[in-house]
């Protein structure tokens, strides 16, 4: 270490002077910063405490937005006089330098720095010397932290609602070029009435809407500047909270300055929205697996989305909707961890947020990769569409045309149901279906059975009839995804 003059500014009309010792050290004749909060300590953490409570392996991933956040705040330093113009110019020459590096990969970061913020404040150092040091001033890791993970993201939240669009514009146009494809719909897994294809896609359309309804308030949410509330009371620095906040780029400040450096509650909404985008993307890739199966050959995936075996030839696997379906337990999971981690931290900062930003990049790259993936599979995947319709032709999901037929003959509902149970069980002993059944057996039920009872349990017949709003008839589909077509292109 060596003695060096430090000019610390104050709202003094003049500058105080001081000798101090420099936090300059040399590792492996390498210049190195001490740690930027050592003055308090005379001691020195052993290699392996240090690895335990250092973030950078996996706050890194916000240094882009740490560079963002310093060179608005350098900005505002200046512009309020608490620096000078020069040194303001000078500490945003070096961020533009380190922003450049990032961007070409030049910049590796060290545990020995702990964070993201010590070890660009250091390599900030190393261009422009000691100036470095005021960019610092009126700022603390705590707001500085909670910047990096607003602007992280706001840049995550606008690229999900991106991808989410995808996929819904996918479906739509998979659910029109299948508005007429007639599949069992199912209850408890059963075959319960025939629908259209297109009715179920338009389903999953109508849940991801509302996942993307969610994600855009969440962004309202994140879209505030936690940038100068410093630990946690503010500051005796003349600073302008508004300044940098118009400068980063965010509609509003927190206006309260515990409450911006402790909330994550914005973080939590994150985990919880992607938890219930996972839920339905699971639930979709449960049904695609179904569909796969030999048992049911509704859809066939590409070979892009799909993988084989190591001993059976034969194998074609649907590893990844099986893999969105496995992954969404670890979003579940940090949800569930976050949520453990806040239930009972006091006021203000608390080194257990810490643990507040390897579940939002991890559920931030998964969800990202799943909604990608699964706009690729259902963009590609082949409907066989005549598997699909002879699926409702050797079942009874016409059971329930036939009980309204006859109440729209007369018949009491529920005496009509008990008949096309009996039907039912009939058929079963004999091997046949409600449209194999001669007229002459129905009419010696019921003399109100006619010759266009066969027009009324076609399958095909059965979802064009039921055109009630929101239903499954082909009017009603093509009306959904006109719907859906003008509400994606307003948006």
């Amino acid at each position: 270490m060596r003695a060096e003059t430090v000019f610390l500014r104050c709202h003094c009309p003049f500058f105080v002077i001081l000798e101090v010792e420099s936090t300059d050290i040399f590792i492996d004749g390498v210049k190195k910063m001490a740690k930027l909060w050592g003055g308090r300590f005379d001691g020195k953490n052993e290699a392996w405490i240090d690895a335990f409570g250092a973030s950078i392996p996996f706050d890194q991933k916000m240094a882009k937005q740490d560079i963002t956040g310093s060179l608005a705040h350098v900005k505002m330093l200046g512009h309020t006089g608490i620096i000078t113009p020069d040194e303001a110019a000078e500490i945003t020459r070096g961020l533009l330098i380190l922003q450049d590096k990032l961007a070409q990969g030049a910049l590796t970061f060290t545990i020995e720095n702990e964070d993201i913020h010590m070890n660009l404040e250091t390599y900030l150092h190393q261009e422009i010397g000691p100036v470095a040091g005021k960019l610092h001033t009126a700022r603390s890791r705590n707001d500085q932290v909670a910047t990096d993970m607003h602007l992280y993201l706001k840049d995550t939240l606008a690229a999900v609602i991106e991808k989410i669009s995808t996929l819904r514009q996918v479906l739509v146009d998979k659910a029109e070029e299948n508005i007429y494809t007639v599949m069992p719909g199912y209850t408890h897994l059963q075959h319960a009435q025939p629908i259209s294809f297109g009715h179920h896609l338009m389903a999953y359309y109508q849940m991801f809407t509302r996942d993307q309804t969610r994600f855009e308030e969440n962004l309202i949410r994140t879209d505030v500047s936690p940038l100068g509330a410093a630990a946690l009371a503010g500051t005796t620095f003349p600073i302008d909270r508004e300044y940098t906040a118009k400068e980063l780029g965010f509609a509003q400040v927190y206006s309260n300055s515990l409450d911006a450096v402790s909330d994550r509650d914005f973080i939590l909404e994150f985990l919880s929205n992607a938890s219930l985008l996972m839920m339905h993307l699971s639930r979709f890739c449960e049904e695609l697996i179904l569909w796969c199966s030999h048992e049911f050959q509704f859809v066939e995936l590409t070979d892009t989305f799909s993988t084989g075996s190591s001993i059976m030839p034969q194998k074609k696997n649907p590893d990844m909707a099986e893999l969105i379906r496995g992954k969404t337990g670890r979003v579940y999971g940090n949800l569930f961890g976050l949520l453990t981690v806040m239930k009972g931290l006091p006021l203000a900062y608390n080194k257990d947020f810490q643990e507040d930003k390897e579940g939002m990049f991890d559920t931030a790259e998964t969800i990202l990769t799943s909604l990608e993936i699964m706009s690729g599979m259902i963009h590609t995947m082949t409907v066989h569409t005549e598997q699909m319709k002879e699926a409702t032709e050797k079942d009874f999901s016409n059971a329930t045309e036939l009980a309204d037929y006859l109440a729209s003959k007369g018949v009491p509902f529920r005496e009509a149901h008990e008949i096309v149970g009996k039907l039912v069980i009939d058929g079963i002993q004999k091997g046949r279906y409600l449209q194999d059944i001669p007229l002459e057996e129905y009419q010696a039920i019921t003399p109100l059975i006619a010759e266009d009872i066969y027009e009324k349990l076609d399958s095909v017949n059965a979802v064009k009839n039921r055109h009630s709003l929101g239903g499954t008839g082909f009017d009603q589909v093509a009306w959904q995804i006109q719907k859906a077509k003008e509400q994606l292109t307003e948006e």
